[in-house]
């Protein structure tokens, strides 16, 4: 007759002892507050010129810059619009950045799809020539690219605005294009050469819709970039009548020295429509890049 002998007992698991609330909570309090001073000093100087753009001049010339508002008068904007040439200036800015935004995806795109897809010589080498554009230091580039653009004609023309914004922005678009596109299954494009399409057709319609969220991400960048750029418009333009909104503000600062309201109006028209731009595309704005980062 056997006997069964009952089972070991299990060891008891070992458990990692909880921190105590109070000091999670000590610690998540502690994250607020510096959380919160930091967003109350980045919104300091934003609410500053808000506020002063809707005073009068008469509020702030008897109460100061820095006082609370006795007043609210929009008149600031539409003389920033107008008398000030603001809205001419922003005209020059879309003409300068919408161009800018579809053609150096565009090629960025194109010049990625082909790194990435295919078995080009050299390519690390060429992708890091590309890259390494972007990390010399423009202040040594002013006077090269100011007389190649009065060599060839173009000197003082937004033509020559958007060559230069093209060609600066390129090789950190392609970048990080090609990391986005190389994540993309072989397989994919293995299967449209089986079906019969060609180069042409695996990038336009297989390839670049796979890439809309770094394209996105990208395009919200390149419009923020251009639209914003200061050094190279007054670079390459001379004239006030082709000068973008940035380079205007300079202008508008001389013109209205001490009316303070008229110039942060200004600066108010100024940023309104890169901050458009991203929040519309700040769904993709930080995905679509670490992905192609990651990727």
């Amino acid at each position: 007759m056997t006997t069964t002998r009952p089972a070991p007992a299990a060891a008891p698991e070992e458990r990692v002892p909880a921190k105590p609330n109070h000091q999670r909570a000590r610690r998540t309090f502690g994250f607020h507050v510096l959380a919160g001073g930091l967003s109350v000093l980045w919104l300091l100087p934003i609410v500053l010129v808000i506020t002063t753009s809707v005073r009068s001049f008469s509020d702030i010339a008897s109460n100061g810059l820095g006082a609370l508002p006795h007043s609210f008068d929009l008149s600031s904007f539409g003389e920033a619009w107008g008398v000030g040439g603001g809205g001419h200036a922003m005209l020059n800015s879309f003409i300068v950045t919408i161009p800018t935004v579809l053609l150096s995806l565009l090629l960025a795109s194109a010049a990625a799809f082909a790194l990435s897809r295919f078995q080009i010589p050299f390519r690390r080498t060429i992708i890091l020539v590309m890259l390494s554009g972007n990390l010399l230091p423009p202040q040594i580039l002013l006077v090269p690219v100011s007389k190649l653009s009065e060599l060839l004609g173009i000197y003082d023309t937004l033509t020559a605005l958007i060559i230069v914004q093209v060609g600066f922005g390129l090789g950190f678009y392609t970048f990080v294009l090609q990391g986005f596109m190389r994540s993309i299954p072989d397989e994919i494009q293995q299967a449209a050469l089986i079906d019969g399409a060609g180069p042409i057709t695996i990038f336009w319609r297989i390839i670049l819709p796979m890439t809309r969220p770094a394209l996105a991400a990208l395009g919200a960048l390149a419009f923020t970039w251009t639209f914003n750029d200061l050094l190279w418009s007054i670079t390459v333009l001379r004239t006030e009548t082709v000068m973008p909104v940035t380079p205007a503000l300079l202008g508008l600062q001389g013109q209205y020295v001490s009316n303070w309201n008229v110039i942060a109006a200004g600066s108010v028209i100024a940023a309104v429509p890169t901050v458009a731009v991203f929040l519309r595309f700040q769904k993709h704005f930080i995905s679509g890049l670490a992905i192609g980062a990651i990727k």
